[in-house]
């Protein structure tokens, strides 16, 4: 019987044995296609570390030529600017010359002009400045003595005297 027993047992173990090799068979099987599938996607996960690295890189490249020339186009605004400004500068400078000189030439017409009609005789003066534009008579009445003004409106018509006179006043 022990005999039995024991031929029994090494049966039963053998079966055993079989049966746990063909489990550990099985799945060293599915741990081998397991094995494959993962480094397909080991590989694919490579590639697009590998892509993201090279968009990273091209990204970077472009940001660094946008910001060149955005660089290049700040300094051209600048010289620009200061172009700008020193013609303004320049206009200015001429505008206030030229400003100056017209006052001059002003000055000397209205000083001829008014040497003119000092040398007038006052009827004659107020006949020509009663027909002149109210301002314009003002303005040479007022480069002109005041004996001289008073003599020419008395000359003149009451109103349009009256009117000069006002304006003289202001």
């Amino acid at each position: 019987m022990i005999k039995l027993f024991t031929a029994l047992f090494f049966t039963l173990t053998s079966l055993s044995a079989l049966e746990t090799s063909d489990k550990l068979f099985e799945c060293t099987e599915i741990f081998k296609a397991r094995k494959s599938e993962l480094l397909v996607e080991l590989e694919r996960i490579d590639e697009q570390k590998q892509a993201l690295s090279a968009l990273k890189t091209a990204t970077e490249e472009l940001l660094k030529k946008r910001e060149a020339k955005i660089s290049r186009d700040e300094e051209e605004v600048d010289t620009k600017l200061a172009e700008i400004s020193s013609k303004e500068n320049t206009v200015k400078k001429m505008l206030k010359k030229n400003e100056e000189i017209l006052k001059e030439i002003k000055d000397i017409k209205m000083n001829k002009m008014s040497e003119t009609f000092a040398k007038m005789k006052a009827a004659s003066a107020a006949g020509v400045l009663s027909e002149m534009d109210s301002k314009d008579a003002a303005a040479i009445l007022s480069s002109l003595k005041p004996k001289t003004v008073g003599t020419i409106l008395s000359k003149m018509d009451a109103k349009k005297a009256s009117e000069l006179t006002l304006i003289l006043a202001k």
